[in-house]
C-alpha cells in the first residue's frame, strides 16, 4: 500500500505543476486531520492510509495553534490553484471546505462558542430551517387522530410502540434479514468490491442507536446499540443507513473511486466534524426511500420480519402510517438541540420538548440530550443532510417512466456516493 502511495504522488508531481501543488496540500490535509485528532479522540472517524502517519502524529503532537497555522498555509496554496477539468474543480472545493471546516474545529477545542446555525455553517457547510411549537403541534394533531384513545399523545404512543418493540433473543435474525434485504436491493443497482463485507456487533452504553466503523478495503463493523428497546422499523433504517446503501456503500464506494482508481489518498481519512458528514449522513438517510418504496417496504416488514420477531402483522400498515407522520416531526429534533446549546432551554425544558412536541421515547430522551451534548450541531446532518441529498437525486430524473426514473434516481445515487460533493456543490 505504501508503494502504491509513494508512487502515485510521484506520477502526480511528474505530470503537472498544478498536480503537484493539489497533491501537495492533500496530503498536508490529511496529515492535518491525523493531527487534530491527536486533541480530539472522536474527529477521526475513519483512517485506513498508512499507520505510520497516525503514528508520526501520536508521537510528535502539534500544538492546536500550530495546526491552525498549518490550515491557514495549506488554504492559502489552495486558493492559487484553478482547476484544469471538472474533477480537479471539484477536489479544490472539497478540500477548500474540509479544511476551512477543520479551523471551525481547532477553535471550538481551545474555547470558542458559536451559536448553533454558525457553527453548523461553518462545520457543515449548511444551516438548517427552524419551526415554532405551533408548527410541529399540528402535525402531533394528525398523530393524535391516528391513534385514539385515553391519555395523552406521548402515553398512548409509548403504548402502541410497546407493540413493536423486537425481542432482544430476535434482534440478530431481524437484523441480519434485514441487512441481507437491503443489500440485494442496492446490488441490483450499485457494484460494489467484490470483498465487501462488514461485521455486525449488538453494544450498550452509547449515545447513538447504530454506528458504522469504516475499516478500509471494503470492509466495516456495525454496531447497533443495545441499551433501549429496539422498535421494528430500525431494522430496516439501521440495515440500509449503516449498511447498504448507506455508509458502508459510501465509504466502500469513496475508497474505490477516488483513493483506489484516482490515487486522491486524502479520502482514506474521515474527520467527523466536517462538511463530509452531510452528504454521509444524508445519503444514509435516503438510501432507505431510495431501497424501497412504501409499498415494497410495507410488504417486507409485513410478510418477513413481523412475523421473524413475533409481532402481530396486522400493525404494520398502522406502523408505517405513523412513522411517516414521525418523520415529519424530525426538524423538531434540530430546534431541540439549537435551543439547548444556545443556553436557551434547560436540560429539563429540552426533555419536554423531546417527549411531547418530537414524541421522542421517553426513556431515550435523556441519551438524545447527551448526543448534543457530545456531537453538538451534528443533528442537523441527518434530516437537512437527507432532504439536500433527495433534490440533487430527483433533480436529475428526467423520465417519465418509472423504471427509467428509478434507474436514473440510482445513477445520480451511485455518481454522488463515488463524488467529492458537499453540501453547496449539490443545492
Amino acid at each position: 500500500m505504501k508503494k502504491k502511495i509513494v508512487g502515485a504522488v510521484a506520477m502526480l508531481f511528474a505530470s503537472s505543476a498544478f498536480a503537484a501543488s493539489v497533491q501537495d496540500v492533500a496530503d498536508r490535509y490529511m496529515n492535518l486531520v491525523l493531527a487534530v485528532g491527536v486533541h480530539d479522540s472522536s474527529y477521526v472517524d475513519a483512517y485506513y492510509g498508512p499507520p505510520e502517519l497516525q503514528k508520526q502524529a501520536t508521537d510528535n503532537k502539534k500544538t492546536l495553534a500550530t495546526i491552525r497555522d498549518e490550515v491557514d498555509g495549506a488554504l492559502k496554496d489552495l486558493a492559487t490553484q484553478k482547476a484544469a477539468n471538472p474533477d480537479d474543480a471539484l477536489r479544490i472545493e472539497f478540500l477548500n471546505k474540509q479544511l476551512s471546516s477543520m479551523l471551525t474545529r481547532i477553535d471550538m477545542l481551545n474555547g470558542k462558542k458559536f451559536s448553533f446555525d454558525d457553527e453548523t455553517a461553518r462545520l457543515y457547510d449548511a444551516v438548517s430551517p427552524h419551526h415554532d411549537r405551533a408548527h410541529y403541534m399540528k402535525l402531533v394533531a394528525e398523530i393524535d387522530k391516528l391513534l385514539p384513545g385515553k391519555g395523552t399523545v406521548p402515553e398512548r404512543l409509548a403504548a402502541f410502540r410497546a407493540k413493536m418493540v423486537i425481542p432482544k433473543d430476535k434482534l440478530k435474525p431481524v437484523f441480519d434479514a434485514s441487512i441481507k434485504e437491503c443489500r440485494a436491493r442496492s446490488a441490483k443497482y450499485i457494484d460494489l468490491p467484490a470483498n465487501e463485507n462488514f461485521v455486525l456487533e449488538f453494544v450498550s452504553n452509547k449515545p447513538w442507536s447504530g454506528y458504522n466503523w469504516y475499516k478500509g478495503n471494503a470492509q466495516s463493523l456495525i454496531q447497533i446499540n443495545t441499551e433501549f428497546p429496539i422498535y421494528i422499523d430500525r431494522a430496516v433504517d439501521l440495515g440500509c443507513h449503516e449498511g447498504y446503501p448507506g455508509h458502508h456503500a459510501y465509504n466502500a464506494l469513496l475508497e474505490k473511486s477516488l483513493v483506489k482508481d484516482k490515487g486522491w489518498n486524502e479520502f482514506s481519512v474521515y474527520p467527523l466534524y466536517s462538511p463530509m458528514s452531510l452528504i454521509a449522513e444524508g445519503s444514509a438517510n435516503y438510501g432507505i426511500e431510495m431501497a424501497f418504496s412504501e409499498a415494497e417496504r410495507l410488504a417486507f416488514e409485513r410478510d418477513v420480519l413481523f412475523p421473524m420477531a413475533g409481532l402481530d402483522p396486522k400493525l404494520a400498515k398502522k406502523y408505517a402510517d405513523l412513522r411517516k407522520l414521525l418523520g415529519k416531526l424530525s426538524y423538531a429534533d434540530n430546534d431541540a438541540a439549537m435551543n439547548y446549546l444556545d443556553g436557551k432551554w434547560t436540560k429539563e425544558q429540552t426533555i419536554d420538548w423531546l417527549v411531547n412536541v418530537q414524541l421522542y421515547p421517553p426513556e431515550k430522551a435523556n441519551q438524545r440530550v447527551s448526543f448534543y451534548d457530545g456531537l453538538r450541531g451534528y443533528v442537523i446532518n441527518y434530516n437537512l443532510g437527507k432532504d439536500l441529498v433527495a433534490k440533487y437525486v430527483e433533480r436529475h430524473v428526467t423520465s417519465m417512466d418509472p423504471a427509467k426514473a428509478k434507474a436514473q434516481k440510482w445513477a445520480a445515487f451511485k455518481q454522488l456516493l463515488s463524488s467529492p460533493r458537499l453540501a453547496s456543490g449539490i443545492r
